[in-house]
């Protein structure tokens, strides 16, 4: 997970004779990216250190990099790192040198540079810098900084910008000129959504976006920005499932410092009227992250429309504090010392659930992955008599050692690092392991990792359920079961077979539906 080094291949000749072409032996824990820019004409480099959204920015022509990649047989490979020099390989120009904001490409028209970037901009804008007068204060400001936070850019039509902006969750797709001029404001969506998916080339005026939602797998749609004309292309429709029956809200709900909360609920429609039913208490799947700056916008889940169809029950996404719905300052809040606003938020969530009639603590389930899987943990940790069930999957549990193994070190930037008192004393008083108590029975609780997860290593997952059972297990008051699901030749989730996937997700949602008293309906 160190030395990332970056390398020129041509197809059609073995690896070996692959040419190095840049890196900073010097700094063996940065992580290093390239993009071409839409013109060809240069390698833009990206370095970060972290997974904070801030990284280095430099950058060579193609044409210097071809006596190098020119070169053949033995010479063709520059000689290894070392870890004594700065920098090895071609020679760069170095347009940002620190580590202060973020900086990512969407155009460049000749020497004119457009950058996405939260440079004094929490929620994002977009900038455009001059090669020829890279000095900050030459730099422009193309679209400033909104309310609403900027999620990415992408050029089309030559002259063109792509935007899509966060307004409380919920996506908007607009189009701007690169004078920073709004062209079309937005294009459809048929419901609460986002944009999973989006296919545009600078030198074409036509490109597709793909709405998903809550309740839509999936429309393609097409665009020619120079008629100005969207069409449907292709939708996606799960057999057996009628969107129409079923209804997705936003609430918002006060967190336990005062902080109000977004959070999507999908349910099905009362019959007959049309709207959201919540006649009785129903089981309920309470899904959560909360972290890294990553946002849980609108998405298709095939085992949450099973949970709510053919299990009678309700599903509930809180967008809590550590992602990035509300740009930096949102992540920010749920990082390093105020993890633990995240954990406030997660738990407010399954209050207002109750205490809006929705559910019960025995029917209520909650799950999350990674990041979610601490989320989980933490939570049953602290409360486990608001829970019925709960499911964490791939979990970061022991906040003491996880930046001692693979990429773990990147994730000091959330979390802290044990190593320094200060971090240590916060990481203490929430790290999963650490924290279980005895006294109070815990929900029904399911981990799922797997033998070759090389991203958060399955001895997380290992030492919590260890430990859950050895203090809970023999109790006469703990009538649930602690269990632990560990799949064979698997790794983070990224990439795992079919076969697999659906395995393991029957064997999540039936735990959850016999912990919940879910009932099968067909």
């Amino acid at each position: 997970m160190q030395n990332h080094t970056i390398y020129y291949h041509k197809l059609g000749t073995a690896q070996s004779e692959d040419v190095l072409i840049y890196a900073t032996p010097a700094h063996p824990k940065w992580l290093l990216s390239t993009t071409v820019t839409n013109d060809g004409v240069y390698l833009l480099i990206e370095i970060a250190e972290s997974c904070d959204p801030v990284n280095r920015l430099f950058y060579a022509t193609i044409e210097s990099l071809q006596p190098t990649l020119n070169k053949s047989g033995a010479q063709r490979n520059l000689e290894a790192p070392t870890g004594k020099e700065q920098e090895i390989g071609v020679q760069v120009t170095k347009l940002i040198d620190n580590f202060e904001a973020e900086y990512s490409y969407i155009h460049n028209k000749g020497t004119t540079f457009y950058f996405k970037t939260n440079n004094k901009a929490p929620r994002y804008k977009i900038i455009s810098i001059s090669l020829s007068s890279p000095e900050v204060s030459a730099w422009k400001e193309v679209i400033p900084e909104s309310t609403d936070v900027l999620s990415y850019a992408v050029a089309v039509n030559h002259t063109n910008i792509i935007t899509c902006y966060m307004h409380h969750v919920k996506e908007i797709l607009s189009l701007y000129d690169l004078d920073g001029k709004r062209v079309i404001e937005a294009f459809p969506f048929p419901d609460i959504g986002a944009v999973s998916g989006l296919a545009a080339r600078s030198d074409n005026s036509e490109f597709f976006y793909q709405f998903v939602s809550f309740l839509y797998p999936g429309r393609i749609y097409r665009v020619d920005v120079k008629e100005n004309k969207t069409t449907l292309f292709r939708e996606s429709v799960v057999a057996g499932f009628d969107p129409s029956q079923f209804a997705t809200k936003q609430v918002f709900y006060e967190s336990k410092d005062g902080t109000r909360v977004p959070m999507f609920i999908v349910s099905r429609k009362e019959e007959g009227e049309g709207k959201e039913a919540k006649t009785k208490p129903k089981p309920t799947f309470l899904y959560g992250y909360g972290g890294f700056n990553i946002s849980l916008s609108p998405s298709f889940s095939v085992l949450r429309v099973l949970f709510c169809q053919n299990l009678g029950g309700t599903v509930a996404v809180p967008n809590i504090r550590g992602g990035g719905e509300y740009g930096e300052e949102w992540h920010k809040a749920g990082s390093l010392a105020r993890k633990q606003n995240v954990f406030d938020d997660f738990i407010a969530a399954a209050n207002y659930l109750i205490a809006e009639g929705y559910t019960t603590p025995a029917q209520l389930a909650i799950n999350g992955g990674s990041n979610g899987g601490l989320l989980v943990c933490a939570c049953i940790n602290q409360q486990p008599q608001l829970f019925g069930a709960a499911v964490a999957a791939v979990g970061v549990l022991d906040m003491l050692r996880f930046h001692k193994f693979t990429i773990g070190y990147a994730w000091c930037s959330d979390y802290g690092s044990a190593d320094n008192k200060e971090d240590f004393e916060y990481l203490l008083k929430y790290s999963p392991y650490h924290t279980i108590e005895k006294g109070k029975p815990f929900p029904a609780t399911l981990l799922t990792t797997a033998d070759h997860d090389d991203r958060v290593v399955p001895l997380h997952s290992f030492k919590y359920i260890s430990e859950l059972q050895h203090k809970l297990g023999a109790e006469p008051y703990q009538t649930a079961p602690l269990l632990i699901r560990i799949e064979c030749k698997a790794g983070h989730g990224a990439g795992k077979p079919l076969a697999k996937t659906i395995e393991e997700q029957s064997d999540v949602i039936g735990f959850i539906a016999k912990a919940t008293g879910a009932t099968w309906q067909p």
